[in-house]
């Protein structure tokens, strides 16, 4: 079983037992698991065969838009990720195309309700939830629905602290605390009504949405309409990127921080922006080898201090370097990479393998926009906001969505007035690039006792600046993008240590012995992985190796879920100190070995850029290069865009290709959208019920 027992930031609770088969294998689930994590949990990554070539199929987005998952359940075809598991279900791969058992029939119809409110918010995230509390406040009938079983989106998966402005959006908090914070504040306004469990089918011209609960179909009529539906992930084409174990950032993040399911023992990451970083440190409180993330760029795009931070656990980070392919039989068994020269191609000679039994994709987001597209069309009082508007950090998602909710106040006629402008200003903040990194400074005092700051880079965060008791800690500068410095006395309170989102605030103490200080760090992998009496490396704020010490001791600060590393150090080193090693980065060798092939170029034919219909590049630049330029007809012409997702995965994939072939995409028409956001069946939208073939009453939309 792949199961995490113990984590230094989740806990782990006792849950029944729930028995059920897959392929014939009796196997245990826990209870309310849903079926992709309990067959990860029992060591099961391939689901499927893909009906057009028999290629094995995993899990990809574990967020109920791809089909990717899709599972034969009890004669039925479900998606994995987002259906639960029950005592005594049949479970078979799906080989082929689906058949419904000829016993699934309609025995009746129920009545569609429909419901009238003020404002309906799609998306339980940090934006939805924001803007929920600000409409709340003012009394305004509101439902907000998420398709997740509790509210909060993405941060839910978050064990990690959030930069940004403490007063603004909880800075210095983890996202999972957040997520609770947000939720719980909605108790407040009983004029706010919140369904999880619930999905939108799509928005209508009768400016209506559709929602699916709890097996219900329901027609909502709403005088506004917020969409906070987040992002979804982008993809990349490269040689073996189907293969079982190949997957996004936040798939991986459901796994390990929400079903607690340790999906990998080696791990490999293309991606060097927050998201992948912050997926490297997720792996490595999981327990999980990382052993090493990429990035195109020659620096990553992501907050130096999160890159610092896995780079002084013992990550490699290799950035200007590319994806050449991913291999396997039938899962991941090894990722290739090699130097990029400037358009991003591999440099052939220059590749290196490694071992990995999971690779995950973390170049970017798209935003999940359709909602708002459509209420747009069809003439509704529409607002978009986090994500689904500008891809940005949860911070500025939590402003930009009591922005949203002002707009939409004053649109209803409840409050006169524009924003004020000082709020999109501090927005703007929130959203604000990594900027410059300066040189660390030289220590300019002589106090006994004090923290030193490895944050060098500029970044929107104030929280070691608001905790400090004696306001000893000051941003050098009037904005939050400033970097802290250290002017006055210090206790040695530890409090800017626990509450720095980067762990790069470490204390310096003299008062025992002037000639050996004492130097604590924070740590936050696991309990009991650093005891006192060890012998650790040492490293500075960007990983290199300070030496050797002896832990003197271990602090615990379980309502922070922290620990402190104390070491003893020397004068010359103890300014210099950031973090201890966890692991030692594996050896590579940057020749290519005897006997192996140069790296193939990215654009081989081959590889698959529709996963839905196994559509390969080839087949779609052939297309391009015959004069094909509306998506709609290259549909028709190869199936690319035809599958199951609606071509929420492969669209941005094909219009690359598109500019790879010269095309400029203005001269490209666009996919058709879909009437509904996901599949479903017919029979949901009138309440049907039918009979399962096991002698039980089920709505088709449970399925």
């Amino acid at each position: 079983m792949e199961r995490i027992t113990r984590h230094v930031i989740l806990s782990v609770e006792e849950k029944k037992k729930v028995k059920f088969t897959f392929a014939g294998r009796s196997l245990e689930a826990l209870e309310g698991e849903v079926i992709s994590s309990a067959l990860f949990a029992n060591s099961i990554k391939i689901f499927s065969e893909h009906k057009k070539d028999g290629s094995p199929q995993g899990m990809f987005c574990a967020n109920g838009q791809c089909a990717q998952c899709t599972v034969i359940a009890d004669g039925l075809p479900v998606k994995a990720c987002v259906t639960v598991v029950r005592e005594r279900m049949k479970l078979e791969p799906l080989k082929g195309l689906p058949k419904i058992p000829v016993s699934a029939c309609v025995s009746e119809y129920g009545r569609v309700e429909e419901l009238e409110v003020d404002a309906l918010i799609i998306g339980g995230g940090p934006s939805g939830l924001t803007a929920a509390a600000e409409l709340g406040r003012l009394d305004v009938n509101t439902l907000i629905i998420d398709d997740k079983h509790r509210l909060g989106g993405k941060l839910v998966l978050q064990t990690h602290k959030f930069f940004g402005s403490v007063e603004d959006c909880y800075a210095g908090a983890r996202g999972i605390d957040i997520a609770d914070k947000l939720t719980d504040q909605l108790k407040e306004y009983p004029s706010v009504k919140a369904w999880t469990g619930a999905t939108c089918a799509a928005v209508f011209s009768d400016k209506k949405a559709g929602v699916l609960r709890d097996g219900k179909y329901y027609l909502i009529k709403p005088k506004v309409l917020i969409s906070a539906t987040g992002a979804r992930e982008k993809t990349l084409a490269f040689p073996g990127n189907t293969l079982p174990g190949v997957y996004g950032a936040g798939a991986f993040q459901t796994l390990v921080n929400r079903d607690l399911v340790r999906p990998a023992k080696r791990l490999f990451i293309v991606g060097g922006g927050n998201v992948g970083l912050i997926a490297a440190y997720h792996a490595l409180q999981a327990g999980i080898r990382v052993v090493g993330l990429i990035e195109a760029l020659p620096e990553c795009g992501g907050y130096k201090v999160h890159a610092d931070k896995i780079k002084r656990l013992g990550v490699p980070i290799y950035t200007g370097h590319t994806i050449v392919k991913a291999e396997g039989k039938r899962e991941l068994e090894t990722v290739t990479i090699a130097e990029a020269d400037t358009r991003f191609r591999a440099v052939p000679g220059a590749e290196k393998t490694f071992s990995a039994d999971t690779l995950l994709i973390a170049v970017g987001l798209n935003p999940v926009n359709e909602f708002h597209l459509q209420a747009s069309a069809f003439g509704m009082n529409a607002f978009v906001c986090g994500d689904a508007e500008e891809i940005a950090e949860a911070s500025a998602a939590m402003f930009s969505g009591k922005i949203t909710a002002h707009k939409a106040l004053k649109s209803l006629g409840i409050m006169a007035g524009d924003v004020p402008q000082f709020w999109f200003e501090r927005l703007e903040v929130l959203k604000s690039r990594p900027g410059a990194v300066r040189k660390p400074p030289p220590r300019d005092h002589d106090k006994t006792v004090y923290p030193a700051l490895h944050c060098h880079q500029e970044i929107p965060c104030d929280p070691c600046v608001t905790v400090c008791p004696k306001k000893s800690i000051k941003l050098e500068g009037a904005s939050i993008m400033n970097n802290p410095g250290f002017a006055g006395d210090c206790i040695g309170c530890f409090k800017c240590l626990l509450i720095c989102p980067g762990l790069a605030v470490t204390m310096v103490d003299y008062r025992k012995d002037k000639n050996a200080p004492l130097v604590s760090v924070p740590f936050e992998i696991e309990r009991g992985l650093i005891k006192k009496g060890d012998t650790v490396t040492l490293t500075d704020w960007e990983g290199a190796s300070l030496g050797a010490a002896v832990v003197g001791d271990v602090k615990d600060f379980k309502a922070e879920n922290t620990l402190i590393v104390i070491v003893k150090a020397s004068p010359a080193t103890a300014d210099k100190i950031a973090s201890v090693r966890l692991y030692e980065p594996e050896k590579t060798s940057a020749a290519r070995p005897p006997g192996r092939p140069a790296a193939r170029p990215l654009n081989d034919d081959s590889i698959i850029i529709c996963r839905c219909e196994r559509v390969t590049l080839g087949e779609i630049r052939k297309a391009i290069k015959s004069g094909v330029r509306d998506m709609n007809q290259l549909k028709a012409v190869t199936r690319a865009g035809m599958g199951a997702c609606g071509a929420k995965t492969c669209e941005s994939l094909i219009l690359s290709v598109f500019k790879s072939e010269g095309v400029d995409l203005k001269e490209v028409t666009g996919f058709s959208r879909r009437p509904l956001f996901l599949e479903a069946p017919l029979g949901a939208f009138s309440n049907a019920k039918c009979e399962t073939g096991h002698g039980e009453k089920a709505s088709w939309s449970g399925f």
